[in-house]
């Protein structure tokens, strides 16, 4: 009988620890009276007056798709995102390249999501910029009552630009319930704006957050999640791989992974700056006359299967083509294939893996 009344009390003590431990987490979300540490206005689209920040991040130099007409399923319906939901993409969309700020806002009380999406494109139009696509609700394409988070049903909206595992907010706090609760009444614009060394995109989604549990101090809120893409040359700090490290590493391993090859999101075409590189790989097989090699394309995980294996595989068909008819290389030492996202060497789950990801491989054909 003190063996039961023990285990009993135990069991008390741990239901008292699980309720208070839930219900410390229910209240970390609160209504924001400052920005959280660090945070700042981009200069292009500042904020609604009496709103916060409660998520911020700056990424340098990044890549950056900006939708131009509302997502439609892809036409592989099998195909799905690192979430198993279904993937969504636009028809019209403009692929840019620069320094990238994301912000979260937490709007003042009975701000609607038009009201304040209204608002944002008087400070768009003041500045000489001009709206390319708007859209609202289930117009927009894809989940309109979902944010980042989810898995197993549609892609929505904001997962088109990141997914709950790519924030870096704590769980359950401003940050993260701003951007991974359910939504409502979804609006939506993108932007472009004029600035010296060329054009700069802003992207404005405002909505309604809904949640009764760990997020309902927000719940009802008006939320708006700004990105600013501005102009920005790329710093090139790449070391190019010489012809003998090639060779060496050719020996060695069988083969080499190269960055130093370029090309613009979802395209195949060679960027001007991989000459160094190819003209690298010229050189290795002009010192190595005897020498056969697969040339490999590899993408991160973004996408379909069949795509990426696609993509990869006209990327490694132009690096032959170039080695071909710009360096005089003998086509039949060059074998062109594609690995898609088959053989990652770092996590997809950031952008920091997915850019080591995206290469071009060099394997020893002989």
């Amino acid at each position: 009988m003190r063996t039961i009344n023990a285990i009993l009390a135990k069991l008390f003590w741990a239901g008292l620890l699980i309720l208070a431990t839930v219900r410390l987490a229910g209240a970390d979300a609160t209504v924001p009276t400052a920005d959280i540490e660090g945070a700042a206005d981009n200069h292009l689209a500042k904020r609604y007056e009496g709103s916060f920040i409660v998520s911020y991040e700056k990424f340098a130099y990044t890549d950056f798709t900006v939708p131009l007409s509302p997502l439609k399923p892809s036409a592989d319906a099998e195909a799905r995102d690192t979430m198993n939901n279904r993937i969504y993409a636009p028809d019209k969309k403009a692929d840019v390249e620069g320094a990238l700020t994301r912000i979260a806002y937490v709007l003042p009380a009975e701000r609607s999501p038009l009201e304040v999406l209204r608002n944002y494109q008087d400070v768009i139009e003041a500045a000489g910029g001009e709206v390319l696509f708007e859209c609202k609700k289930e117009e927009c394409g894809g989940a309109a009552d979902r944010s980042s988070s989810g898995g197993g049903g549609d892609m929505s909206l904001m997962m088109y630009f990141f997914h709950e595992s790519d924030i870096k907010d704590a769980a359950f706090s401003n940050g993260a319930c701003a951007v991974t609760t359910g939504i409502n009444d979804q609006r939506f614009f993108s932007a472009k704006v004029p600035q010296d060394g060329g054009d700069a995109y802003v992207t404005v989604q405002a909505y309604s957050l809904i949640d009764d549990l760990y997020c309902k101090e927000l719940n009802g809120r008006t939320i708006a999640v700004v990105q600013v893409l501005e102009p920005k040359a790329r710093d090139k700090k790449m070391v190019v791989v010489e012809a003998a490290k090639m060779a060496d590493s050719l020996s060695t391993t069988g083969s080499i992974s190269l960055y130093g090859i370029f090309f613009d999101t979802d395209k195949s075409d060679i960027k001007p700056e991989s000459e160094p590189t190819l003209k690298e790989i010229s050189t290795l097989l002009t010192n190595e006359p005897g020498m056969a090699v697969i040339v490999v394309g590899h993408t991160d995980n973004q996408g379909a299967f069949d795509y990426n294996i696609d993509l990869s595989s006209r990327r490694a068909q132009s690096v032959k083509a170039a080695l071909v008819s710009k360096y005089g290389i003998d086509g039949g030492r060059l074998t062109a294939a594609g690995a898609g996202m088959m053989a990652p060497v770092a996590s997809n789950d950031d952008e920091t893996g997915r850019a080591k990801n995206r290469r071009v491989v060099l394997v020893k054909a002989n």
